[in-house]
């Protein structure tokens, strides 16, 4: 089995800076894609970032120019750095992989993991 666990979550200010992190542990020799995703109260789960083992990178518009995805592969994290935050940023902040080979011989599975989520208030 997988688990994520993100950390980084917190109060801000608008105009503020945040730094999420995600790390996976279990059975992981490597993991294809990692992101984030965002729920706001009331409001479905949407995408933030994604990042894929080959460093190509996916953002919705809407963070574009302000949040940065990176990963350390060796350790199987992922971050989100944030700035310039808006109230409309606020919510709940979930750590996303697929895409994982338990070891070097295994094909990657088809299934997807979350973590528990981690929750950014932005204040105006």
């Amino acid at each position: 089995q997988v688990q994520l666990v993100e950390s980084g979550g917190g109060l801000v200010q608008a105009g503020g800076s945040l730094r999420l992190s995600c790390a996976a542990s279990g059975r992981i020799f490597s993991i294809n894609v990692m992101g984030w995703y965002h729920q706001a109260p009331g409001k479905q789960r949407e995408l933030v970032a994604t990042m894929s083992s080959n460093g190509s990178t996916n953002y919705v518009d809407s963070v574009k120019g302000r949040f940065t995805i990176s990963r350390d592969n060796a350790k199987n994290t992922v971050y989100l750095q944030m700035n310039s935050l808006k109230p409309e940023d606020t919510a709940t902040y979930y750590c996303n992989a697929r895409g994982i080979r338990a070891s070097w011989w295994a094909s990657p599975g088809s299934g997807e993991y979350w973590g528990k989520g981690t929750l950014v208030t932005v204040s105006s």
